[in-house]
């Protein structure tokens, strides 16, 4: 085992009187609550900065510049070759809000976003992000402003975890301790109920717990190679287009569900579960001409049917999860037409038709990179709020959707500490449309991407975008046309393996008939073998987040 600092997961969405102690007493930073004024704190040319004292004693440091981006004074930390560093600060503005970026001058003088929040006045707002070092030598870490404002900055953090450390966390105590249980297994005879000492227990995973899927296409109704290749892998589906309002109504009027009806009733001849993607999609490119052409009530009474119409044919359980209004950070054609609260009205109806499956705000860029202001962290919670504010919305059963369509090199101490910003709004968590841009490392990058997701506590899914096509896949394709595993394949087929395994293969009672199992979440066939019995004995049994050996031994009467 890697020993280290251990990760800290803490993050606020919460706008505060005061700033929390920074994590980690700073890390590598010095000075970091400015407690000694500017010692250890270089202000740049153009920037006027001082340390001020609140009115509840906290001290922090003031930055103003003459002119735009507002930045603030930087740190000189000596940095570290192949070294993830975790990221955090408090912020506030001296008026109104701005966009602020946490920003990393490398040794090798590249300017790296390690993250971005909206920082407000009257209040501390937390930034947490990250960034990794490949070469060594002396970085700068400041932060700016898109707006001419001052920038109060205190209880920064810049926490460096080599790559091993690193792994350790995700896999020791993340993924080690949210994927797998430790449960009792207790072996009485059903005539007496006494124990069975020296009964041979095994467990065989029927089905994984964890939810890992991938985007199916139509393609997949006339190709039994691809349909083997898909079912024998991924237990859940998200159609990539064909349940989408312009592959079901073309021309208004005319639907057509016999496409999303078939590869649904192939999905559940396997025990594929699917994903409803998606209601609507906020993005104006996307919209049928008959759709744009439409005034505000024609609008809403062509919403109002399709909604109807796709929400009662797939939901009640047919689909796990509902993609309501996709991309709605990015896009807003939909509060264009029908202004700024049509987005959380569709959660409502949405809701109202199926109260009882998961309605997700999918969206891209939140998890992937800090640059798009339009899609951080602070911005998504923003938007959440919004649809659990609306008047109907207190009992939706939301969730968060992040795409998750990174780019040739993932910056995974963002993704990680951006999850760990939206696991405060306490809402299921999945990653819904993975892949990484082609590259020299793509498949080692997919790999990173994936273990992150699988070994953060609250993510409860994940489903790639990886869809066969006859014409070639979207960005990456994880087998040729004969569904031969190229690169990216065998490293999904790997992660596959490596967490439907568990240690014991076989264990034997005690002498109070008792047995402890340490499973991966799932179900599974538990057989009992004893000299003293005909035949073995065989049962189902699920293991989950819920199971523990202190608290749910399984009785098993042979």
């Amino acid at each position: 085992m890697v020993q280290s600092v251990p990760y800290d997961h803490t993050a606020s969405i919460e706008c505060l009187s005061n700033p929390m102690i920074p994590l980690y007493s700073g890390g590598v930073i010095k000075n970091s609550e400015f407690n000694v004024g500017l010692t250890d704190w270089t202000v740049p040319l153009g920037v006027q900065a001082t340390v001020n004292r609140s009115s509840s004693g906290n001290k922090f440091a003031e930055a103003r510049t003459d002119g735009q981006p507002s930045r603030t004074v930087y740190q000189t930390v000596q940095m570290q070759p192949n070294t993830h560093y975790s990221l955090s600060a408090w912020l506030q503005v001296s008026a109104g809000t701005a966009n602020v970026m946490a920003v990393v001058r490398t040794p090798d003088g590249q300017f790296v976003a390690a993250g971005a929040t909206v920082a407000k006045s009257g209040c501390w707002s937390m930034i947490k992000g990250g960034m990794t070092s490949y070469s060594s030598g002396q970085g700068q870490l400041y932060f700016e402003a898109d707006a001419a404002v001052a920038i109060w900055v205190d209880s920064v953090s810049l926490q460096p975890f080599t790559f091993d450390e690193w792994d350790a966390h995700r896999q020791q105590q993340s993924a080690g301790r949210a994927r797998r249980s430790t449960l009792g297994v207790v072996v009485a005879r059903g005539t007496d109920g006494a124990p069975v000492p020296n009964a041979t227990v095994t467990a065989e995973l029927l089905r994984p717990g964890f939810p890992f899927g991938n985007a199916m296409t139509r393609e997949i109704l006339d190709n039994p190679a691809y349909e083997q290749w898909f079912t024998s892998r991924f237990t859940v589906a998200t159609f990539e287009n064909e349940m989408k309002w312009y592959a079901t109504e073309g021309r208004q009027g005319h639907e057509d569900y016999r496409v999303p009806d078939a590869m649904l009733a192939l999905a559940e001849r396997h025990g594929v579960r699917v994903r409803g993607h998606n209601v609507f999609w906020d993005d104006q490119s996307t919209q049928m001409a008959w759709v744009r052409s439409l005034g505000p009530d024609e609008l809403r009474a062509a919403m109002d049917k399709r909604l109807r119409s796709v929400v009662s044919r797939y939901g009640g359980g047919k689909v796990i999860g509902w993609d309501v209004v996709n991309e709605n950070l990015h896009w807003s054609f939909y509060e264009g037409k029908l202004g700024p609260d049509a987005s959380p009205a569709i959660y409502h109806q949405v809701g109202k038709i199926d109260g009882e499956t998961p309605l997700f705000m999918n969206e891209f860029n939140t998890v992937e990179q800090p640059v798009d202001m339009s899609a951080m962290a602070s911005k998504y919670v923003a938007k959440m709020n919004q649809i659990r504010s609306f008047p109907g919305n207190g009992g939706l059963k939301l969730a968060v959707g992040l795409e998750s369509h990174f780019g040739a090199t993932p910056n995974i101490p963002f993704m990680r500490a951006t999850l760990d910003t939206l696991a405060q709004l306490k809402l299921p968590i999945w990653l819904t449309e993975i892949d990484v841009a082609n590259g020299t490392n793509q498949a080692q990058h997919l790999e990173e991407v994936l273990r992150e997701g699988y070994g953060h506590p609250n993510v409860d899914g994940m489903v790639m975008w990886a869809a066969w096509h006859a014409t070639g896949c979207y960005v990456m394709c994880l087998t040729d046309d004969e569904f031969k595993n190229l690169a990216v394949g065998d490293v999904v087929d790997k992660l596959i393996a490596e967490w439907r395994t568990h240690p014991v293969a076989a264990a034997t009672t005690d002498a109070d008939g008792v047995v402890e199992l340490d499973l991966a979440h799932g179900e599974y066939n538990v057989t009992v073998t004893h000299p003293s019995l005909v035949s073995s004995a065989v049962r189902t049994l699920t293991v989950d987040a819920s199971s523990s050996s202190s608290e749910n031994a399984i009785d098993i009467r042979v």
